[in-house]
């Protein structure tokens, strides 16, 4: 993609599928991810979002829509895993994604690098768009103000501080679309085709689903425990 304005144009009131495997699954590789992502857009998803540099340079030979990349990294003394420094953000880009994710969350970050540093440098050296990953409605209007290209509900419930809350974050949401101007998407907890549709419906400029369409691993698993919770005792 050229520009931010063609990227907008590409994803709006679109589905973008977030194509990823937990590290001990042999989905965890970057021919599968890419079959997956390949797979999605097929069946005309806008754009894919995709974790780590191999699976996006994977993913870059078999796919010509856009990719949100990121590259979740633990840093010792940080909850902040999500693309959480500037140098992980180079290797997304590098790997050739389109949209930077980043946890923009109001947690304390490594090496204190601000939010709105990491969105700056992004802009400034890697010249690509980003979008800011947030919990809440307060770290939502920070984002934004900083200059993040798009803000989403991806982090709502899986913070200390929104821990109690059950994704989608439908309220939180509304409350975006309303506070804020630029584009928001929905991510987390779209679990049915209705869901991503309410979604739209609410103000989400476009929605991000993953594990109702590509976790295997998470699904199977709830599968066969609901199976095997309602099975009679064997005799």
């Amino acid at each position: 993609m050229s520009s931010l304005s063609d990227l907008l144009q590409s994803l709006h009131q679109g589905l973008i599928v977030s194509c990823q495997a937990p590290v001990d699954s042999p989905l965890h590789h970057p021919a599968v991810i890419a079959a997956i992502a390949e797979a999605a857009v097929n069946q005309t998803a806008v754009g894919v979002r995709i974790d780590t540099p191999a699976h996006i340079q994977a993913v870059r030979q078999r796919v010509d829509v856009p990719i949100i990349g990121l590259w979740k990294r633990q840093i010792p003394g940080s909850e902040v895993y999500i693309t959480p420094q500037f140098e992980h953000a180079r290797a997304v880009a590098e790997a050739g994604a389109d949209i930077i994710a980043i946890d923009a969350t109001l947690r304390d970050r490594p090496n204190q690098e601000t939010v709105a540093e990491l969105i700056q440098q992004i802009h400034q050296t890697l010249h690509k768009p980003v979008m800011a990953d947030v919990d809440t409605l307060e770290a939502a209007v920070a984002a934004a103000a900083f200059g993040a290209d798009w803000v989403g509900t991806t982090l709502y419930g899986y913070t200390p501080a929104t821990q109690h809350l059950k994704p989608p974050g439908f309220e939180l949401l509304t409350e975006m679309v309303r506070k804020i101007e630029v584009p928001v998407i929905c991510e987390g907890g779209i679990a049915a085709p209705q869901m991503a549709k309410q979604a739209l419906d609410l103000g989400a400029y476009a929605v991000v689903v993953g594990t109702a369409i590509t976790g295997i691993d998470a699904l199977v698993k709830a599968y066969c425990a609901a199976i095997a919770k309602g099975a009679p005792p064997a005799r």
